[in-house]
């Protein structure tokens, strides 16, 4: 079935976004959570990949807050991604264990699509891609 939406994916493998991921209301983010938080999803990375989410661009969102809440939003290179349905896991696993997080939501979104642009100049240089 087609569809008018220039994303969405009719792929049979494609993960649907997360609805059920709620964005906390806007408090003041947390600047030493955020670097933390920042360093914990560093050590994760896309096994097909050798680069991690943060340098990837595969993060969209990071709210940190001084309650230690943590929201993420993120994507993924394709919806087929064959670790779609583990890596969000493992992103919110690494922040829970974060000195100072009390809850963590993980959401993944599809739009905007993921493209190379998104990747730090480090990453394209680890790729070979500049």
């Amino acid at each position: 079935m087609a569809s008018d939406d220039p994303f969405a994916f009719e792929n049979e493998n494609a993960v649907p976004a997360s609805e059920d991921v709620e964005r906390p209301a806007a408090t003041e983010n947390d600047p030493e959570l955020v670097e933390r938080v920042l360093e914990a999803m560093r050590t994760v990375s896309d096994p097909e990949i050798p680069v991690n989410i943060v340098e990837l661009g595969l993060i969209y969102e990071l709210i940190a807050n001084k309650d230690g809440i943590v929201y993420v939003e993120m994507t993924l290179t394709t919806p087929a991604c064959p670790v779609a349905g583990a890596l969000p896991g493992q992103v919110r696993d690494a922040i829970a264990a974060v000195e100072g997080v009390n809850d963590v939501g993980v959401k993944l979104v599809w739009s905007p699509p993921w493209d190379k642009d998104r990747m730090t100049e480090e990453a394209k240089l680890e790729l070979g891609l500049i």
